[in-house]
């Protein structure tokens, strides 16, 4: 007996389930609740279907092939019998008990838009809150759909592929079949050029789907950004257009380091990137004085000593000193070692007042010259203990010399620093008052305090340390800095700070590098100087340079205390230590999660303010120092990282960051450094308009972008940049290509780049040249890249109407322009070819008496014709775009009608991309001005695919249809009948769209009307106004003017 089945599908379920987790394990399975029929609605659809079925099985068709309703699971169904049959509470109970799934399940990373709340991924898959993570499958469907979910799976991870690309695969494979329907072999070298009709037919016959206008946004916008871009297009169509570029890459380096392998600093003018470090760099007593890294004179007097007499008459004499070899312990030994060191302590107020006297007053006494160096610290004669490197041993006695002698303590207004400028004491009112300063008295609370609680401590420390317990020692140095940071004993505050720094100086050994970063953190917490610091920064920067090392920086507050020893270096007297303090932070930037936590910490705020007190001190009369240049290099290479994060641009514009920069490229011009690292900044923000517009405004950016070029001309790197901040300067503002063309060398430097880099080029084809590694694996040969940007600028400086006609003069100019499309191809240099035929149809559209494009018309019509053959469909709309320009001259039509580049064109209008179809029809407008030209369009079927065109694209793009019916216009100038003119069908055809597309309401009722606003539509309507309706009322009339049946007669007598 056959059987067949009819199933009810809920296809649509109103019901939404939900998968939570289960526990913090993620090897737990999750907790999936599909909650079926959880909507009522849900039941009532399923029992109309179910009705809907028995309905159909009781209808004559089906019983009259002895169908019936049979039920397989009735008797499966018990908890239902209580119901009466059929009725529908026993269909309602069979949905609820006896229903199943067909494993459709989606929506559970639903897609939608930035503002959607139930919305997971975005439009691009991209999950929302996380980087680098897309969700791909039936999950990001918004609903169920109607059919199987595998062909709209396959869908999505088809886009998804394109997305991840970076490509559009329709577009590519459409093009590619329309490319194929092209035949150019070497008959078009005999300009016999044949053309695959077949592949036209098809085309032809194609429906070609609407696009939407292309002045229709794509995304979220304003109304008056949408005008303004729609202008900008029909701008470029006209036939100038700002060129496009990507921005250059940058090379990664292969290890982190304070200046990268290309760095143009000699060894000796920049701190090294490894080195050494241990506890023997630390001094045991902390100074508030830094040091300034250089070598001092020994000071050229001596205070005089007090004779034998004075001693014996007023003091008594000091103890003899202790056997040298003999082990002193206790408590003693420290008390007789003050005392073998100290004079002051033993001398009468006469002979005090004596060891005071005047330089001038004090006879030289002859001494060994030692090393001094600039800090306090190294100035007077330390035991060895105190300088955290003791072996426990007493010393040996020393006679009494000046060195031991404590000199007054200077005034915070007249210390000065290393370098000669008068500072104020970082030691604050509390600790020791500078480097001379004693020590507050430490009151019996807080002596206790330190015994009972921070003592214990340091032990535990130095134990663990014995023992390399490495991870008690960790735990232990959290708790010793919790507590110290709890009770605001951190900074200078603490009495027994430089005790405590002693015994932290002593762990640093340890050979674990988070140990020794929770140590870091420890020292610079307590706003050590001089040498600690920079000792301190160079531990950071040396653990921060292993990117493995990288988490340990996410943990505590270390990035909290980096910057807070950011803002308070002097920048002057403590240079080395800032390098390297930037120099950490730098590094830390190479991660994206850190960097966004060093951005919401205010760390462009902080290195913008770094950037302005350099900048007021050498606008105060200060000179720009290698130093000052080594600091600057970092700060830039941290803000250029620090750039790439969302809020950047608001910071980086809010703290005048732009401004600054380029204030230090003024002073800074020569560091090829430092303008490599600011251009790299600036060619990352100029992608944003209002980036752009804050730098073009400012009134020195042009000269100093001019003077980096000028400087660094052979600098690839640097000249790459800087010309791709200046093309995004000039792409799309009036006022900055007038600037930077009337800034002074401008455009000489431009044409002095682009010979230099072109004669390279030259010389390297046919060489095997170094490529550069992006950082997404890319090759980028460098050469060609810097011709791209400059010839960019270029470009984008001919669309100003003033600037345009001149540079068009420059027979250099276009010389170099031709050498480029004559020596390379696109195939293999698409983006250096496409630019330059860019720039050369810029150029074209000024059509003066010393055009040097018309005077090089010959070897202009001979590259774009090899672009033409070429299988590159841009290439062969850019060609086509200058084809526009030159064919205002009937010499360059006739030319160009030789080598069948009119029925190219015909062809094109088959292509389906809207903007190949409008270059297209804004050169046939040319070509149908001659007589002799117009037989060809009727004879390619050219008629026919412009109606074609008219009736796809008119109610989407009113310009274009404007073209067309000028095309059509200037094709029957001569016209006597419109069915022998264009053909009876075609005719009768072109009569009926054009009497549609002039009703208003049929030519503005558009299927996407709700996606613009009032104003948009107001925009369109006057494009159809203006534009369409003019020429179209005037074809139509002349078409129904000469419409008739008759066929005219042919003169007899043939005059």
């Amino acid at each position: 007996m056959g059987t067949f089945t009819v199933v009810p599908i809920l296809l649509h379920p109103k019901s939404k389930g939900s998968i939570r987790l289960q526990s913090d394990d993620p090897f737990d399975p999750p907790l999936i609740d599909p909650n079926y029929l959880d909507h009522p609605d849900d039941v009532k659809t399923m029992l109309k279907g179910i009705r809907k079925v028995l309905k159909l099985g009781n209808t004559k068709a089906f019983k009259s092939i002895g169908a019936s309703v049979q039920d397989p699971l009735e008797a499966y169904t018990p908890h239902c019998d209580g119901f009466p049959k059929d009725s529908d509470e026993y269909w309602i109970c069979r949905v609820k008990h006896y229903t199943y799934t067909i494993y459709h399940s989606t929506s559970t990373c639903r897609m939608g838009a930035k503002d959607d709340p139930t919305a997971v991924v975005d439009p691009e898959l991209r999950v929302k809150g996380i980087q680098n993570l897309r969700v791909v499958d039936a999950a990001v469907m918004r609903d169920v759909p109607s059919g199987n979910t595998n062909a709209p799976t396959i869908m999505i991870a088809e886009k998804a592929a394109d997305l991840i690309l970076n490509i559009d695969s329709k577009t590519e494979h459409r093009e590619n079949n329309f490319n194929k329907s092209l035949d150019f072999g070497t008959a078009a070298l005999d300009q016999e050029c044949e053309f695959n009709r077949m592949s036209m037919e098809s085309n032809a016959q194609r429906k070609r789907q609407p696009d939407r206008p292309f002045y229709l946004p794509k995304g979220d916008t304003t109304s008056s950004r949408i005008i303004t871009e729609a202008k900008e297009s029909l701008n470029n169509r006209t036939g100038l257009q700002a060129v496009v570029t990507k921005r250059p890459s940058t090379p990664r380096d292969a290890t982190r380091s304070l200046f990268g392998a290309t760095s143009t600093r000699a060894p000796e003018n920049r701190p090294p990137s490894s080195f050494s470090l241990g506890s023997r760099h630390f001094d045991g007593a902390d100074t508030s004085r830094p040091t300034s890294r250089t070598r001092l004179q020994p000071i050229n007097h001596k205070p005089k000593l007090p004779s034998e007499e004075e001693v014996e008459s007023g003091l008594l004499p000091p103890k003899p000193p202790s056997d040298p070899n003999k082990v002193q312990r206790g408590k003693a030994t420290r008390t007789r070692l003050q005392q073998s060191t100290s004079v002051e302590s033993s001398l009468s107020s006469e002979v005090k007042s004596r060891l005071d006297t005047s330089p001038s007053d004090v006879k030289t006494v002859d001494e060994p010259v030692r090393r001094v160096h600039s800090g306090p610290k190294e100035r007077s004669s330390l035991p060895v203990e105190e300088r955290g490197e003791g072996d426990g041993r007493e010393m040996p006695y020393r006679a009494p010399s000046s060195a031991s002698v404590r000199s007054p303590p200077r005034s915070a207004e007249s210390r000065t620093g290393s370098g000669g400028t008068k500072r104020t004491s970082s030691a604050g009112s509390t600790g020791r008052g500078g480097s001379a300063g004693k020590r507050e008295e430490e009151t019996a609370e807080e002596a206790l305090f330190y015994s009972q609680n921070i003592v214990p401590l340091l032990e535990r420390m130095t134990a663990a340390s014995s023992k390399k317990d490495l991870k008690k020692l960790g735990q232990v140095t959290e708790d010793l800095y919790s507590l110290l940071q709890k009770e605001n004993l951190l900074g200078r505050n603490c009495k027994q700070r430089t005790t405590i720094l002693k015994s932290i100086f002593k762990l640093l050994d340890a050979d674990d590098t988070r140990i020794q970063l929770k140590l870091a953190r420890l020292i610079l917490a307590f706003k050590v100087t001089g040498n600690n610091l920079l000792s301190a920064c160079k531990l950071v920067f040396k653990i921060s340079r292993n990117e493995k090392n990288d988490p340990e920086f996410l943990k505590g507050d270390i990035l909290d205390v980096l910057l807070d020893t950011l803002k308070s270096t002097d920048p002057f007297s403590a240079s080395e230590a800032l390098v390297f303090c930037i120099g950490s932070l730098k590094l830390l930037t190479g991660n994206a999660t850190i960097v966004k936590q060093l951005v919401k910490k205010d760390c462009i705020e902080n290195l913008a303010i770094l950037l302005n007190s350099i900048n007021k001190t050498i606008r105060e009369g200060s000179e720009p120092s290698t130093q000052l240049g080594n600091i600057l290099v970092q700060a830039t290479a941290a803000l250029r990282n620090l750039a790439d994060t969302g809020s950047s641009r608001e910071r980086l514009l809010g703290c005048q960051v732009i401004e600054a920069l380029c204030l230090i490229i003024d002073s800074f011009t020569s560091d090829g450094d430092l303008m490599l690292n600011i251009s790299r900044i600036f060619s990352k923000v100029t992608l944003h308009t209002d980036c752009c517009t804050a730098l073009a405004d400012h009134p020195t950016s042009y000269r100093s972008f001019v003077s980096i070029l000028q400087k660094h001309q052979h600098k690839s790197d640097v000249v790459v940049r800087v010309s791709f901040v200046l093309g995004n300067m000039t792409a799309k503002n009036e006022v900055a290509r007038l600037r930077l063309f009337q800034e002074a060398g401008s455009f000489d430097i431009l044409l002095s780049l682009f010979r230099f880099y072109l004669e390279q080029d030259v010389k390297n084809q046919g060489k095997e040249t170094k490529k550069e590694v992006a950082e997404d694996g890319s090759t980028v040969n460098k050469t060609e890249d810097v011709l791209i940007k400059v010839i960019r600028v270029i470009a984008n400086l001919s669309i100003n109407e003033n600037v345009g006609p001149v540079i068009c003069s420059n027979y250099q100019c276009v010389d170099f322009l031709l050498k480029v499309l004559e020596t390379k191809e696109v195939s293999s240099s698409e983006e250096l070819v496409l630019n330059t035929v860019a720039t050369i149809n810029n150029l074209s559209f000024y059509n003066t008496k010393t055009s040097a494009i018309t005077t090089l018309q010959v070897r202009v019509l001979e590259v774009l014709l090899k672009l033409v053959l070429a299988n590159n469909m841009e290439a062969m709309v850019e060609a086509c775009r200058v084809f526009a320009n030159l064919t205002r001259q009937k010499v360059v039509r006739d030319f160009l009608a030789e080598q069948k580049i009119d029925r190219m064109l015909v062809t094109m209008l088959d292509s389906g991309n809207r903007e190949v179809v409008y270059i297209s029809c804004g050169v046939l407008i040319n070509f149908m001005v001659d007589e002799e030209n117009r037989p060809m369009l009727k004879q390619e079927h050219g008629i026919r695919k412009l109606i074609e065109v008219l009736r796809d694209f008119s109610r989407t793009d009113w310009e274009l249809a404007s073209l067309v019916c000028q095309i059509l216009w200037n094709y029957s100038g001569k016209i006597t009948s419109s069915n022998d003119c264009f053909g009876q069908q075609e005719s009768q055809d072109l009569t009926e769209l054009l009497t549609e597309l002039l009703d208003r309401d049929s030519a503005l009722d558009l299927s996407f009307k709700d996606e613009a606003d009032d104003e948009m539509t107001d925009y369109f309507e006057e494009t159809w106004t203006e534009q369409f309706c003019p020429v179209a009322e005037q074809l139509l009339q002349r078409i129904e003017t000469h419409q008739s049946d008759l066929e005219p007669l042919d003169n007899p007598s043939g005059s």
